[in-house]
C-alpha cells in the first residue's frame, strides 16, 4: 500500500508554515506553533487519529493567535486532501464520542468533497493558555477545506480545556476511521460514483 503522506509549505505576511502529515502513522508528532495549548490540541488529535505530524509555524503572535491557528488549519486541510488522494476504498464516514472527565464531545465526519462545518460548543473563558477559545471553531472551519463535512458538538462539560481537548480527540478518532481502507469498497463510496 502506498504511503499516504503530504508536505505543505505556505508563507504569507502573517505566517510561515512547513508541515508533513502521514495519514497511516502511529501518532508521532513534532509540533511547534508558538502557542503551547494549540500544540497540545494538535498532539492529542494526532495521537487519537494515529496521524504523524511534523509542523513548524512562525506567526504574528504579537498581533494575536488568530492567523497562526487558522493558517495551520488551512495547511493541514491541503495536506489531508493531498494525502487522501483519490479516496478510493476508504470508509468515507465515521463518528466518535470522546469523554474527558466531566466533558463529552461528539464528532461526525464525512470525507464527502464538500466543505461544511456545524459547530456547537460554548466556552466559559476567553482563552486556554495563549489560545483564544473562539479559535477552536475557526481551526476546524479551515480544516474542512480538505473537502470534509464535519459536525462537532460539546454535549457536556464545565472545564474549557477538557471540552476543547475532547473535541480534538473526537475529530482524530473520526478521521482515523473514515480515512481507513475497507477491502469491500470498490472505487469510491458514493451513489454518484465520485467524491469531489
Amino acid at each position: 500500500m502506498e504511503k499516504r503522506q503530504a508536505t505543505v509549505e505556505r508563507k504569507t505576511r502573517e505566517t510561515e508554515i512547513n508541515l508533513t502529515l502521514t495519514l497511516d502513522g502511529s501518532g508521532k508528532t513534532d509540533i511547534a506553533t508558538g502557542i503551547g495549548f494549540f500544540d497540545h490540541m494538535l498532539d492529542a488529535m494526532c495521537r487519537f487519529g494515529q496521524l504523524d505530524l511534523t509542523l513548524r509555524c512562525k506567526g504574528d503572535l504579537e498581533v494575536d493567535s488568530h492567523h497562526t491557528v487558522e493558517d495551520v488549519g488551512i495547511c493541514l486541510a491541503r495536506a489531508l486532501k493531498e494525502a487522501l488522494g483519490s479516496r478510493e476504498g476508504i470508509r468515507r464516514t465515521a463518528s466518535a464520542f470522546m469523554p474527558m472527565d466531566e466533558a463529552l464531545a461528539f464528532a461526525a465526519l464525512d470525507i464527502s468533497g464538500r466543505p461544511y462545518l456545524a459547530f456547537t460548543a460554548a466556552f466559559l473563558g476567553e482563552k486556554c493558555g495563549q489560545m483564544d477559545t473562539q479559535l477552536c471553531e475557526e481551526f476546524f472551519r479551515a480544516l474542512t477545506g480538505a473537502g470534509l463535512t464535519l459536525h462537532l458538538k460539546v454535549l457536556e462539560g464545565r472545564n474549557d480545556h477538557h471540552k476543547m481537548e475532547a473535541l480534538f480527540k473526537a475529530f482524530g478518532l473520526a478521521l482515523r476511521d473514515s480515512a481507513a481502507y475497507d477491502a469491500r469498497i470498490e472505487g469510491v463510496l458514493s451513489t454518484k460514483g465520485a467524491l469531489d
